[in-house]
């Protein structure tokens, strides 16, 4: 809550509520770009609405469907298990699997799914392995297909469950451990006392952590796209290059957002009033059960299966595909392409700090209803889709140069590297605001009033007081933007200016020309980019 002598002055803080209005606006823009389309009530434009909806729409939504499906599921066992075993347990290697669980959040999953074709596919090593083992001929035996709707599902699942691990196991360490060992007192074994009792405490937990792992899954492009299923993010882009119909992937992109937002809808409504406090004492040390035998056994296997899959199996792969590639060189146009990479996240990183810490110290030194509704706003972006952001960007500025042509302006934001920071701020600035708000949370509000007496301002007050305390949150939030935009493919894809590409979409272009032993160089490129900010994280837990 902000200080009395801060509430005295509200005056003097509205430049940041109208810089958080404004904000909140450009990205609310996409989204209201988009809707207009779906809602358009124009005749030829609800026809092609009829007309794909008769037609391909269906399909889209089913394969979409099945695979949102299977990623719940896999998420949910992989995710929960796994933070239950790591939080509550002790078994041999328990202290590894804490931080490596997280490592295949350093996995994009398109390239998860270039590596895992090269492996399983006719030609790869597995299948001939088999053939030579068994004597098999070519199409005298079955095996399974992992370009399709149940392979997209398993890789989705196997990538994204660390959004679920780490959330819930939080829950779970955080909890009382008076309420496990009453259940336990009263007679309920191990796995009674879970479901009754530590599984509901975590529910908003496992709930916010199966919504993310569904946005990114529903977000995906090049994954899918290189697997030949088609859902509702390959329709937007069909339509879009292959059919030159902005309507029509417009109105597919807003089914695409319609569907995100029920989603977030149900979850908040199947809570109802139930409310999920933990009573007592809130982090007591509780003794571990210690497993032994079979059941040791069982937990490292359920541990670490998902990280040999989700990581180890794939790094494995690209690196034997880079170091086999005979046409594999670092030369001036791979140095291009992760100049560029480095540049827009470069760029979208700093203008995402500024942006953050302005809305943040707002909300912190004037609260309000306004200030509340515009954070909501800027928060919803991270739950849209790379491929509805850029449609609901590129209909609006297409507009704009076009009125500016008529003008005799010479403004073309089309295709521009200004419109692609655009659609990575709509999408990434809610990561960084949610770690610049944690950061500012840590700070008293006695500290404010303490400046405020001794008559800073708000700029003294930001610049003396809070930016020291603030330097390990920032760095946080901008190390995030940075990895978020380095793998990211859908609006990348779609709004990057002519011959302007970055490591993602030059691997995502090699490998759906097949050329996968090309596409293993920028592949590998983007993973140990990655990886950087997922040490720190695994170092922190470590630590901890």
């Amino acid at each position: 809550m902000p200080c009395r002598a801060l509430q005295r002055q509200r005056g003097a803080l509205h430049p940041l509520l109208l810089a958080s209005l404004a904000i909140a606006m450009l990205v609310a823009l996409p989204i209201a770009g988009v809707l207009s389309n779906l809602f358009a009530v124009v005749e030829a434009e609800a026809q092609t609405f009829a007309h794909l909806w008769q037609t391909v729409l269906p399909g889209y939504i089913v394969n979409s469907v099945v695979i949102a499906l299977m990623v719940v599921l896999l998420t949910a066992v992989i995710g929960i298990g796994c933070a239950w075993l790591v939080a509550v347990c002790e078994f041999p290697g328990r202290r590894v699997f804490e931080w490596a669980l997280i490592l295949p959040l350093a996995m994009p999953a398109y390239v998860v799914a270039y590596a895992y074709t090269d492996f399983l596919q006719f030609s790869g090593p597995v299948q001939g392995a088999l053939r030579a083992w068994f004597g098999w001929q070519g199409g005298s035996y079955w095996f399974p297909e992992i370009r399709s709707v149940g392979g997209a599902g398993l890789l989705f699942g196997f990538i994204l469950y660390p959004y679920v691990y780490l959330i819930v196991r939080n829950a779970f360490l955080e909890r009382s451990s008076r309420m496990w060992d009453a259940a336990r007192t009263l007679g309920a074994g191990p796995w009674r006392a879970f479901f009754a009792v530590s599984l509901p405490l975590a529910r908003p937990a496992a709930a916010a952590g199966i919504a993310l792992a569904l946005m990114e899954t529903l977000a995906d492009y090049g994954a899918v796209d290189y697997f030949g299923v088609q859902t509702l993010t390959t329709g937007i882009y069909k339509s879009w290059y292959t059919f030159s119909d902005r309507t029509a992937a417009a109105q597919i992109a807003g089914v695409l957002l319609l569907t995100v937002m029920l989603l977030m809808f149900v979850e908040q409504k199947s809570r109802g009033r139930a409310r999920y406090y933990a009573v007592g004492a809130r982090g007591s040390v509780q003794q571990r059960p210690v497993l032994r035998g079979w059941q040791a056994w069982g937990a490292m296997a359920f541990c670490g299966l998902p990280i040999l899959l989700g990581f180890v199996a794939p790094f494995a792969i690209l690196l034997h595909l880079l170091l086999d590639a005979e046409s594999v060189v670092v030369s001036t146009r791979y140095l291009d392409w992760l100049g560029n990479t480095v540049l827009l996240g470069g760029i979208t990183a700093v203008i995402a700090i500024v942006v953050c810490v302005v809305i943040a110290y707002a909300a912190r030194t004037s609260g309000g209803l306004l200030q509340r509704v515009c954070n909501r706003i800027i928060g919803m972006g991270y739950a849209i889709p790379g491929a509805v952001i850029a449609v609901g960007i590129l209909i609006p500025i297409a507009r704009l140069d076009q009125w500016s042509a008529e003008q005799g302006i010479a403004l073309v934001l089309s295709g521009s590297v200004v419109a692609l920071v655009y659609a990575y701020l709509v999408r990434f600035l809610a990561i960084a605001l949610q770690s610049v708000q944690a950061g500012l949370l840590k700070i008293t509000p006695a500290m404010d009033a303490s400046a405020r007496s001794l008559g800073h301002g708000i700029g003294s007050m930001l610049a003396r007081v809070h930016a020291p305390l603030l330097w390990r949150s920032v760095l946080t939030a901008g190390l995030l933007v940075f990895v978020d935009v380095v793998k990211e493919l859908p609006a990348t894809y779609t709004i990057r200016p002519f011959n302007f590409d970055t490591l993602a979409v030059v691997a995502h272009q090699l490998a759906s020309d097949e050329r996968l032993g090309e596409a293993a160089l920028p592949s590998f490129s983007i993973v140990l980019i990655a990886m950087v900010p997922v040490i720190v994280l695994a170092r922190a837990m470590a630590r901890r």
